[in-house]
């Protein structure tokens, strides 16, 4: 049976028929990129295709099992439940120029391990299939058109460690950028990533007009592994010779994501050894203020003078800065944190259950 997104072969199922390639197209164009329920969209086909559409296909391989509207800004917490019950998170995001991003999750839990991510101390059960990735963004879309809105920019953002499960993202970016299916360009998709170099390369060849986001967090390699103990297998002179090699330009600059922790990362001298690391390389630097999550209690966030100091000297030497503004605090938005809270029982599951893997 083939996979929803598989154009060519749903239309060799039907004979490659003029008509019916021309209503599975306007089929999918409902459902996948105005929002439409799937029920509804099938009206687009014949009754025997539809049939055979309602019967062969899943539409959704996750359950939306619950949604959290943030009262202070525009953000939404979408809980998903896989069929063995473990959950995932995606968020969407509305930013006040009207722009909807949509944080999806590749993983269920992360090997990464950060120290200072919620979703890392969950441990990793599993990959999400590409089907599952892609149900993040139907699901999605179809709340939003209650909204008149459509998710403008997806980003890797959410659960797991994107390039880690590197096939089923390559195919769910091929399809997303399908003008037959999402017709998303490329530019409105980020993947973010703790760094795995030879697949940051295989990412860049393939799609090259897919943003990246490197979570470095700090330039000074001890402080750097502390952090994300994934990073002791990848020096710093390996990440920064594999920028180097990125298709990267004034139009398209790697994402570096920075943590803002007192005393840890956010001195002058934290700030220098950034501004060497990234020497020669096209890079927009996102200062990013820290969220407490249980179990580390050793980390403290920033003030807002240390951080403005910090971007003052990043921009001092070039480098374009943001400092990221959290949507959705009231909610928890802030990635893994209200199943860490929520649903410890599934936590544990995660740790104790390798055969999931």
């Amino acid at each position: 049976m083939p996979h929803w997104y598989d154009v060519t072969a749903w239309n060799e199922r039907f004979g490659n028929d003029s008509q019916t390639v021309h209503s599975l197209r306007k089929f999918r164009t409902r459902w996948l990129k105005q929002g439409w329920a799937f029920e509804e969209a099938l009206a687009e086909v014949s009754p025997n295709v539809a049939e055979t559409l309602r019967s062969e296909i899943e539409p959704h391989p996750l359950t939306l099992a619950e949604r959290l509207d943030s009262g202070l800004d525009g953000a939404t917490k979408l809980l998903f439940r896989t069929d063995e019950g473990l959950m995932i998170e995606s968020v969407i995001l509305r930013a006040g120029t009207g722009r909807t991003s949509l944080c999806i999750s590749s993983q269920i839990g992360c090997a990464a391990a950060c120290r200072f991510c919620a979703t890392g101390q969950m441990g990793i059960a599993r990959n999400l299939s590409s089907a599952q990735i892609l149900d993040q963004v139907v699901q999605a879309n179809q709340l939003l058109r209650a909204e008149d809105r459509r998710v403008r920019n997806i980003v890797f953002m959410g659960m797991g460690e994107p390039l880690h499960n590197p096939a089923n993202l390559h195919e769910v970016i091929s399809a997303l950028t399908s003008p037959l299916l999402f017709d998303y360009s490329q530019q409105r998709l980020l993947v973010s990533t703790v760094g795995i170099p030879d697949e940051m390369l295989r990412l860049d060849e393939r799609f090259p007009s897919v943003n990246l986001a490197l979570s470095l967090h700090s330039a000074d390699q001890l402080v750097r592994q502390d952090l994300i103990p994934l990073a002791k297998s990848v020096s710093l002179s390996r990440l920064q010779e594999t920028l180097l090699q990125l298709q990267l330009s004034d139009k398209r600059r790697i994402m570096i994501e920075y943590l803002m922790l007192e005393d840890q990362t956010d001195r002058p001298e934290d700030a220098e050894k950034l501004i060497g690391f990234l020497k020669n390389i096209h890079a927009h630097v996102n200062l990013i203020p820290y969220n407490s999550i249980d179990g580390a209690d050793h980390l403290k966030g920033s003030t807002q003078a240390a951080r403005d100091r910090f971007a003052d000297q990043l921009k001092a030497a070039g480098f374009p800065v943001t400092i990221r503004y959290s949507l959705g605090a009231d909610i928890a938005a802030a990635c893994g944190q209200l199943i860490q809270r929520e649903n410890r029982e599934i936590a544990k599951q995660l740790r104790t259950n390798p055969s999931a893997t």
